[in-house]
């Protein structure tokens, strides 16, 4: 005989879900918080130390493909007190921007063999730009301008500075002509990487073609009969 439960019992339950739920997100907030705004001490002195705060590693299984750096210049400008305190600031430094390509989109869907040509297609994901890597430790100039630099200007200068940069750095490396030079260099990595497993097999004369989105199906004119899967060519090899 089934057990029927009561509305108020599961009135109940469900309250202490929530507040569990509740709970649990003030903590994980409230942890967030003290990593990002929250000063660091010596136990002793109560003076403020260098210290790691969090440390995570994750794995990844994205193959970095390409990178590009050099040096920028970023301006910030500031106005306070009404319009008549205004600030500026000119600061040049070095920045590298990697870009990617995640390898675990590539599987037997993606791998296909041209038994005419001994041409292997791989259908690749698009190259993707990571998150623009500025050194202001290594800034080569800074340049501050104005009658009076507040503090709260200086601040408000070095934090534009930092996201101009950041913007700057993202603009130049995912502009056309910089993610082309990135796929070229992708190309390569990827057909070595993937040439490897047909020489080991003993496939004389294979080549590896690498497409992308922006082409897929096409290079330099050529079209393949792409019918046979890679994983059974391998399997016959052996």
């Amino acid at each position: 005989m089934a057990t029927q439960l009561r509305p108020g019992v599961v009135r109940g339950a469900v309250a202490i879900m929530l507040a569990i739920l509740v709970g649990v997100g003030a903590w994980l907030g409230y942890q967030r918080y003290t990593e990002r705004y929250v000063v660091t001490t010596e136990a002793d002195t109560g003076v403020a130390v260098t210290r790691l705060i969090s440390a995570r590693l994750s794995g990844s299984s994205s193959l970095k493909v390409a990178s590009l750096s050099g040096t920028l210049q970023a301006t910030a400008s500031d106005v306070r007190g009404f319009g008549w305190l205004r600030s500026d600031q000119v600061v040049k430094m070095p920045y590298s921007v990697d870009y990617f390509v995640d390898l675990s989109r590539i599987g037997e869907g993606q791998l296909s063999w041209s038994p005419d040509t001994h041409t292997l297609v791989v259908d690749a994901p698009d190259v993707t730009v990571a998150a623009a890597n500025v050194d202001e430790a290594a800034r080569t100039l800074v340049r501050t301008s104005g009658m009076f630099v507040t503090r709260d200007a200086a601040a408000a200068l070095s934090q534009q500075v930092s996201r101009a940069a950041q913007a700057k750095a993202r603009a130049e490396a995912a502009s056309p002509e910089r993610l082309a030079q990135a796929r070229e260099m992708a190309r390569t990595n990827i057909a070595r990487l993937l040439g490897a497993p047909l020489a080991a097999a003993g496939i004389d004369g294979a080549r590896v073609v690498v497409t992308f989105p922006v082409e897929r199906g096409t290079r330099d004119g050529e079209r393949w009969d792409v019918s046979a899967p890679v994983a059974d060519v391998l399997a016959n090899r052996r």
